[in-house]
């Protein structure tokens, strides 16, 4: 039987980030971590995720980052070309985590458990 493995993207400090790493790696699960603020996130990955989950799911509002923009950056968002634009200059507005597990996507999900 080979390992299962998700890909989690995220920040190394985050609470939920964390959780989701533990949950996976709690089901025996190989995890595969992706820093967004060392490594950036690639634009396919954005317009991947902006179409699964909508602009309104991606973008986290209610964290630290979003409260600190200025009213010219939280515009960006209204439209997905900006919100593009915001996520790619500013990849911790990003919901976290992003997860690959299973052939499917998942953001903000913390609890993974055995299928």
């Amino acid at each position: 039987m080979h390992a299962m493995i998700a890909k989690v993207y995220g920040i190394p400090n985050c609470g939920s980030v964390k959780k989701a790493i533990a949950s996976l790696k709690a089901q025996e699960v190989d995890v595969v971590f992706h820093d967004f603020k060392k490594h950036g996130v690639d634009p396919q990955l954005i317009d991947e995720w902006l179409s699964t989950f909508g602009v309104d799911k991606v973008i986290n509002r209610k964290g630290t980052t979003w409260r600190n923009l200025d009213e010219h950056y939280k515009a960006k968002a209204d439209s997905p070309e900006g919100a593009k634009a915001l996520l790619l200059e500013f990849p911790t507005v990003i919901k976290r985590p992003v997860v690959e597990y299973k052939g499917e996507l998942s953001i903000g999900q913390t609890e993974f458990g055995a299928q």
